[in-house]
């Protein structure tokens, strides 16, 4: 069962980890259509659970050929610009957006927009929520326009990434959502 966002920021962080809802590509492969109409207001979104390690973001550095050394280098990061660690890109933070979002709303459905800010560092040994809830729907062309807030908190509560998204599901009987997406008419 899942647990609401406030229940995973009393929990210890090993308790947090074990409660990662992020599906497996097996899962998302075979996962059924949320519809518009199966959501309300208030609905919480799985949480997606993460713990960087030292190891994946030197990954990440090398994978998008960001060297800056407060990303990998330990040292560098504490004695020169004293940081409390190497610290968590936020080019990575923004990449998890896209992936939360396309997972809630596959098969059919498309996330259409999405904004947030940078306001905390973040280091290996944190424990990360990334997290959303429905804050408002409307039908439109066709279409379920799905508002949320979303964020990435730490496990002791430190909203390091608040910001919004806007996603659009299928309706029940309607037509499908447009390949590629195409934002209704307002």
């Amino acid at each position: 069962m899942s647990a609401s966002l406030e229940d995973l920021l009393n929990m210890e962080p090993e308790e947090i980890w074990k409660r990662n809802e992020r599906p497996t590509p097996d899962q998302i492969r075979s996962k059924q259509q949320i519809y518009y109409e199966d959501i309300e207001e208030g609905l919480e979104l799985p949480k997606y659970i993460y713990k960087p390690t030292p190891t994946h973001l030197f990954r990440w550095s090398a994978a998008i050929e960001n060297f800056h050394r407060i990303h990998y280098d330990l040292d560098f990061g504490l004695n020169h610009d004293k940081n409390p660690s190497i610290l968590v890109h936020g080019s990575w933070k923004q990449s998890v957006v896209p992936q939360f979002l396309k997972d809630w709303v596959a098969p059919t459905g498309w996330p259409w927009k999405a904004r947030f800010e940078h306001r905390a560092m973040l280091v290996p040994g944190d424990v990360l929520i990334m997290w959303g809830i429905v804050t408002g729907k409307e039908e439109k062309s066709g279409m379920g326009i799905v508002e949320l807030d979303i964020g990435m908190k730490t496990h002791d509560g430190v909203e390091s990434m608040p910001g919004s998204a806007t996603v659009v599901l299928p309706l029940r009987n309607g037509p499908p959502i447009p390949y590629p997406f195409v934002a209704p008419i307002s």
